[in-house]
């Protein structure tokens, strides 16, 4: 399948490169926001650590799935539209994760939250490689520094709430709270596109290394 990609109707300048570091930055702390949360949800479902291992791993498995479509669903409607949309979905994914009490729910439940970490890392790289290559600058270390800050914010906020004495749900809550007020400021400059008209395939089964790498990460 070949198309070609919508071409931003802003020429990406200094709100742009502000919006996409507020990209990265409310992806790290949506996944790291989880990550205190874990022991929450093993003693809830009644786990052992095989069974919880095994769990976790929905978390790549949906990454895996959703990720070769982005490029698909970018170039269809634009960087914008799909980060905004993984965005609510992790938001919204993220107090389920406190809430399920069985394996299959919450496999369901990290299916789908693997799934919005795997959509919003891509298009926000697109946006990230479209505003970089605007600037005429090296903004890749600096966006994706960004990223590790948000993971850092993310599982230090979330463990300082849970020291003060909230609830997980409140705890998260909390940080969904955030997340929705960064994604509406981001909201106004991320772009709209996907980059310049080209001619390529939109869709290629990942192969060879790229599988290999892809289940090592898991």
């Amino acid at each position: 399948m070949t198309a070609k990609t919508h071409q931003s109707t802003v020429q990406p300048g200094v709100a742009q490169q502000v919006s996409t570091r507020l990209a990265f930055f409310i992806s790290g702390l949506g996944m790291a926001a989880w990550a205190p949360l874990v022991p929450f949800a093993k003693e809830r479902i009644g786990l052992n650590d095989a069974s919880l291992g095994l769990l976790l791993l929905c978390i790549g498995v949906g990454s895996m799935l959703a990720m070769p479509l982005t490029g698909v669903l970018t170039a269809k409607w634009g960087c914008r539209a799909v980060i905004l949309l993984a965005g609510a979905v992790l938001c919204l994914d993220l107090p389920l994760l406190v809430l399920m009490n069985t394996p299959v729910t919450m496999a369901l439940a990290l299916l789908v939250f693997g799934a919005a970490m795997g959509i919003i890392d891509v298009a926000m790289n697109i946006q990230a490689v479209i505003v970089e290559k605007a600037s005429g600058r090296a903004m890749m270390s600096g966006f994706h520094g960004l990223f590790s800050v948000g993971g850092i914010a993310g599982a230090g906020g979330v463990s300082a709430l849970l020291w003060l004495g909230l609830s997980p749900l409140a705890a998260i809550i909390a940080t969904v709270a955030l997340m929705i007020i960064l994604l509406l400021t981001a909201n106004k400059n991320l772009l709209q596109g996907s980059g310049e008209p080209h001619d390529g395939p939109l869709f290629v089964l990942p192969r060879g290394w790229v599988m290999f790498i892809g289940f090592l990460c898991l």
